[in-house]
């Protein structure tokens, strides 16, 4: 069985706008607070979709949110059935990504190293 069907791909891609699109105008959650859909991965079955976030408060409130996301999951998935042609809407799993402030940080430390061979070269 393939791992990542076309299919299965376009369906998240679409996951994806629709639930920013909800997140955005619908949820009043304070603790879900502003959140990114960084990525969504739908099985090739379609019948789980692991959503991946990234808080713009940073990584100390990210366990909140996801948790709050975790508890609005039923209305998300209730909206989503309402706005996509599909059978059966994926069960959604919110996971926090920290690969953007990971890119950040090492971007950090490259540009640190760089500084400092450029000192120690004058």
């Amino acid at each position: 069985m393939k791992k990542h069907s076309q299919r299965a791909q376009r369906v998240g891609e679409q996951i994806q706008r629709e639930l920013a699109e909800l997140l955005r105008e619908h949820v009043k959650d304070p603790r879900v607070g502003p959140v990114t859909i960084t990525a969504v991965e739908a099985s090739p079955d379609l019948s789980h979709a692991k959503i991946f976030v990234t808080h713009l408060a940073g990584s100390e409130h990210a366990d909140e949110a996801v948790q709050a996301l975790q508890r609005t999951a039923g209305y998300l998935r209730t909206e989503l059935s309402h706005r996509m042609k599909l059978y059966s809407v994926p069960q959604l799993h919110f996971a926090y990504d920290d690969s953007i402030e990971s890119g950040m940080r090492l971007s950090q430390l490259i540009d640190d190293a760089v500084a400092s061979d450029r000192k120690s070269q004058d």
